[in-house]
């Protein structure tokens, strides 16, 4: 398999099948660019967490091709390592270290780590520098966990969850470490369960179920291909569960689904379907309970390419 020299991590036909023959991964395909933020989205049990610990080096695969920025981890294993960041959904860490000994600590495992102090600063942990690590709030946790993939000074940066349980400036200060990890010229790999945080950073995307690829493209593109720019959901009196072929012969409907025991239509024209959709509901004598109107988003796309949140368990 011949490596582009913008491509910082490919995978080709992944497969991971455990003992008892359970599929976790069943012949996905990946092509991350370097200098992107990549997102990797899917409900629980898609296999996300298994094609992650594969391509950090963590888990053999059953079959498959990888590389990572041009070696693969059969013969270039040490040399790989030294360029990734990992940081873990759940980074447990020496509770009876301070901060900048934690630091210290994993700027040791590399040959050209960047400075305790210049990380400490970036994740705003200068403050808790002595801190014990044990008497750190959850978000100083979390950004410390961070910091230690940032030590490496990594070229491929693996966030697994990054931002679960962060109160929303902690989300936001993580966010400008990521946009400027890029600016260096770094890559970052992403797993969220916040929709808003995949659509505002990352640059494209692969949704995944059952093991495959279901979708990929730009957060925009995903939203195009799902057949409308806007979502109307509504709920009225008279209407049957399951009754939805009726909304989807509307003028401008391109999709239809329930949600919550209400109907939402994506539509790209709302002020063709809306005046339609009354008089539909006039003629059967039904009254309007509820209708809103909105942008069409990525959780919009998710839950019509998987039949669910992606924070549902």
């Amino acid at each position: 398999m011949m490596q582009r020299m913008n491509v910082a991590i490919c995978c080709r036909a992944l497969r991971k099948t455990y003992e008892g023959n359970i599929e976790a991964v069943r012949g996905l395909d990946l092509e991350i660019h370097a200098g992107e933020c990549f997102g990797l989205l899917g409900p629980n049990g898609a296999g996300k967490t298994t094609t992650i610990e594969i391509l950090e080096g963590l888990l053999e695969p059953t079959s498959g091709e990888i590389e990572v920025l041009g070696n693969n981890w059969k013969t270039h294993d040490r040399e790989i390592r030294e360029l990734l960041g990992v940081s873990l959904q759940e980074t447990r860490l020496a509770e009876k270290l301070t901060v900048r000994e934690t630091l210290e600590l994993f700027a040791s495992f590399y040959r050209c780590p960047r400075g305790v102090e210049e990380v400490m600063a970036e994740l705003a942990l200068t403050e808790k520098s002595s801190a014990w690590v044990g008497k750190l709030s959850g978000g100083q946790k979390q950004r410390l966990a961070v910091a230690t993939a940032l030590i490496a000074n990594p070229k491929i940066l693996f966030l697994d969850e990054p931002t679960t349980g962060l109160d929303p400036q902690s989300r936001r200060q993580l966010w400008e470490v990521i946009r400027q990890f890029q600016q260096r010229g770094g890559t970052v790999l992403l797993t969220t369960h916040y929709m808003d945080e995949a659509e505002r950073l990352c640059d494209r995307l692969a949704i995944i179920d059952h093991g495959l690829t279901i979708a990929s493209g730009t957060p925009s593109e995903l939203i195009e291909r799902l057949g409308g720019h806007h979502m109307v959901e509504f709920d009225a009196t008279g209407m049957v569960s399951g009754e939805l072929e009726a909304w989807r012969s509307l003028p401008g409907v391109e999709g239809v689904h329930e949600e919550d025991g209400h109907v939402v239509l994506s539509v790209r024209e709302p002020h063709e379907t809306i005046p339609a959709l009354l008089g539909a509901l006039e003629k059967r004598n039904g009254h309007l309970l509820h209708l809103t109107t909105r942008q069409a988003s990525l959780e919009d796309v998710f839950v019509h390419l998987t039949g669910r949140r992606l924070r549902e368990e």
